[in-house]
C-alpha cells in the first residue's frame, strides 16, 4: 500500500511540480483512459483546430503547424486501424499528445498545448462527441416513428379497446394507439434538438479557468469545429456540464416512454389479451418450461429505464455542491453519458425491430370490445337530444344499472325499457350500437376518427422529411 512510484512523474503532463511519484493505487484510480479513449476522434479534431489557431496568431510557424497536423493525422490513423498502443497514459488527451511527440518530437509537439488546458480541452471533446452521437439517436427515433406511421396507415381499420385505469373505456383505432407513441418520440426529438442548441458552443480557448493569455481567435475555433458560437465566460466554459445533465435526463425520459410502450405491448401479447404476437426473433424461451415464449425484448426495454434514470441521478449528484470551475469530480460525467448513448442505441434498434415484426390480431382486438363501452355514446346521444351533459351522464349510468339488473347488455334493452328512464330515447338509439360509428364520431382534431389518423400520419411524415433534411445539412 505504501509503495511509491518515482518513475511515472516525468510522463505526466503535470509532473514537473512533484518530487515524489504517484502511488500505484492512486495512479489507477486517477486514470480515465479506460473509458475516455472513446473521445480519441474528437480530441484530435480539437487539436487540429487549435494548432491552426496557434499558427493564425503566430505562436507556431507554418512549417511547425504542418508537422503537428501531419503527426495528428498519423495518430488518427493508428486509432482507426486499432494499432494505437496505450502506455502509462492518464487520459485520452495525454495519450494523444504523448504519441504526437513520439512521432514529431517533443520540441514541436510540445507547442500544441500552449495556452490550452485539459479543462477546456475535455469540455470541447464532450460537446463535439455529444453533437455527433445525437444525430445517430435522432435518426433512430425517426425510424421508430416511421414504423409507427407505416403500420398506422396499413392497419387503420383495426378497432380495439382504449383503457383508463387498465379498465376497458372506449373504442379506439389500433392506429391511434400507435400514433400516440409516435408523438411522444416526435416530442423527444424536438427536446434533443433543443439540448443540442446549448451543446453547440465552443469552450476551447478558455484555458484552465481564467481564459487564454494569447490572441487566440476563438470565433475561428468555433467555426473550424462546427460550433454556432463561443462560451462567453471562461469559468463557465470549463465547469459547465448542464448539457450532459440535460442529455441524461432526456435519455431517462426516452426510456420512460419506451418502458410505457413496452408495458402496453407486454399486456397486449399475453394470452389473456392476445391482441398481438411478438416475433420469435425478439423473444426467448424458458430453460424449464418448453411451452414458454417470453417477450424479453420488451421486458429488457422496460428494465433499461431504471439504468438510464440512474445515470441521470449520477450526474446530478456529482454536480450538486461543486465549487466553481473545474474539479476532478467532473471526470464522472463521461461514463454515464457513454452508457446512456450506448444503451439508447441498442434499445432503439430492438424497439424498431420488435414493432416492425409483431403481428396484430384484428379479430381478437375487435372481440375485446364490449357493449358496455357504448355507455358514453348513450350520454352523447342524449346531449344531441338537448339534455345537459351532467343529466345525460346520470341517465346513461341508470341505463347501465338497468342492464345489470335485467342481466343483459345495454344494447339488448328494449326501447320501452329505455323510455322508463327518459322519454328522449327514440328508435334511432339503435344506430349508436356500432363500434365503427362510435370511433368515427371523434371528428374533432386529435380524435380517433379515420380522417384524424390520416392527418396525423401526414403531419408526422412531413416532420420526418424536414428533420432528416435538416440533419443531412448539419
Amino acid at each position: 500500500m505504501g509503495e511509491k512510484n518515482h518513475s511515472n512523474m516525468g510522463e505526466k503532463l503535470w509532473g514537473g511540480r512533484f518530487s515524489e511519484g504517484l502511488n500505484p493505487i492512486m495512479d489507477i484510480f486517477n486514470r480515465s483512459i479506460t473509458f475516455d479513449k472513446q473521445l480519441w476522434n474528437v480530441d484530435i479534431k480539437g487539436s487540429l483546430a487549435y494548432v491552426k489557431a496557434l499558427e493564425k496568431c503566430g505562436l507556431v510557424s507554418e512549417e511547425e503547424s504542418i508537422k503537428i497536423q501531419s503527426g495528428l493525422s498519423q495518430v488518427s490513423e493508428e486509432w482507426t486501424s486499432n494499432s494505437f498502443v496505450l502506455k502509462n497514459d492518464e487520459d485520452i488527451h495525454s495519450a494523444n499528445e504523448r504519441r504526437l511527440k513520439e512521432i514529431i518530437g517533443n520540441e514541436i509537439g510540445g507547442k500544441l498545448h500552449v495556452g490550452r488546458s485539459r479543462n477546456d480541452q475535455v469540455a470541447t471533446d464532450v460537446r463535439l462527441w455529444l453533437k455527433e452521437q445525437s444525430t445517430i439517436l435522432k435518426l433512430l427515433l425517426i425510424s421508430f416513428v416511421r414504423i409507427c406511421c407505416v403500420r398506422a396507415k396499413n392497419e387503420i381499420d383495426i378497432l380495439m379497446p382504449g383503457y383508463t385505469h387498465l379498465q376497458r373505456a372506449q373504442a379506439i383505432r389500433w392506429s391511434h394507439w400507435l400514433l400516440s407513441y409516435a408523438w411522444y418520440f416526435h416530442n423527444d426529438v424536438d427536446r434533443l434538438e433543443d439540448i443540442i442548441s446549448r451543446v453547440n458552443v465552443c469552450p476551447l480557448g478558455s484555458g484552465a479557468l481564467a481564459g487564454n493569455p494569447f490572441p487566440i481567435d476563438r470565433d475561428f475555433l468555433a467555426k473550424e469545429l462546427g460550433f454556432s458560437g463561443c462560451t462567453p465566460n471562461s469559468l463557465l466554459a470549463v465547469s459547465d456540464r448542464d448539457f450532459i445533465a440535460e442529455f441524461l435526463f432526456w435519455g431517462a425520459l426516452i426510456a420512460t416512454h419506451f418502458s410505457k410502450w413496452a408495458e402496453d405491448l407486454l399486456l397486449y401479447s399475453t394470452k389473456e389479451f392476445g391482441f398481438v404476437t411478438i416475433a420469435d426473433a425478439f423473444c426467448t424461451g424458458s430453460s424449464l418450461m418448453p411451452q414458454k415464449k417470453n417477450a424479453d425484448s420488451l421486458e429488457l426495454i422496460r428494465g433499461k429505464s431504471g439504468r438510464l434514470i440512474g445515470n441521470c441521478m449520477t450526474i446530478l449528484v456529482v454536480l450538486k455542491g461543486l465549487p466553481s470551475t473545474f474539479n476532478k469530480d467532473l471526470q464522472e460525467d463521461k461514463e454515464p453519458m457513454f452508457d446512456t448513448y450506448k444503451t439508447l442505441t441498442e434499445l432503439l434498434r430492438v424497439a424498431c425491430g420488435t414493432l416492425e415484426t409483431l403481428t396484430v390480431h384484428k379479430e381478437v382486438c375487435f372481440s375485446a370490445l364490449s357493449p358496455d363501452m357504448f355507455a358514453t355514446d348513450v350520454a352523447y346521444y342524449l346531449v344531441r337530444k338537448g339534455i345537459a351533459f351532467r343529466e345525460a351522464h346520470k341517465i346513461a349510468g341508470e341505463v347501465v344499472a338497468l342492464a345489470e339488473k335485467e342481466k343483459c347488455t345495454i344494447t339488448e334493452l328494449t326501447l320501452s325499457q329505455l323510455k322508463t328512464l327518459n322519454d328522449h330515447f327514440e328508435e334511432d338509439i339503435s344506430l349508436i350500437w356500432n363500434y365503427e360509428s362510435s370511433v368515427q364520431q371523434y371528428q374533432a382534431f386529435g380524435g380517433t376518427a379515420r380522417e384524424n389518423i390520416t392527418l396525423q400520419i401526414q403531419q408526422l411524415k412531413q416532420w420526418m422529411s424536414d428533420s432528416e433534411m435538416l440533419t443531412t445539412h448539419v
